[in-house]
């Protein structure tokens, strides 16, 4: 298997913190996404903050159990050009 080429576009202020409430508002930011769609790249990676405030309904998941999954978690609902990548490493997303 050959390596993926990778773009990494990123937005974040001068102390570092990547919050989507407060990047909108940073100077710039419209030039930043004008760059994204011109890049044209079919899969994008949030983290569970963008996740939760772009995709989701702004709920957590609540396990019933303190059960640990044991193994690596993933799921793909259908074969597309692209996909939304995210990590969520505590499942705390609500979809």
């Amino acid at each position: 298997m050959s390596k993926p080429y990778i773009i990494c576009h990123m937005m974040m202020s001068v102390d570092g913190r990547i919050a989507c409430s407060m990047t909108a508002q940073l100077e710039g930011q419209n030039e930043y996404y004008s760059a994204l769609d011109a890049i044209d790249a079919p899969t994008r990676i949030s983290g569970r903050v963008t996740a939760a405030t772009e995709m989701t309904s702004g709920q957590t998941f609540q396990a019933k159990g303190a059960r640990a999954y044991g193994k690596n978690g993933f799921a793909k609902q259908t074969d597309a050009t692209g996909y939304n990548i995210v990590m969520d490493t505590n499942g705390t997303l609500l979809w």
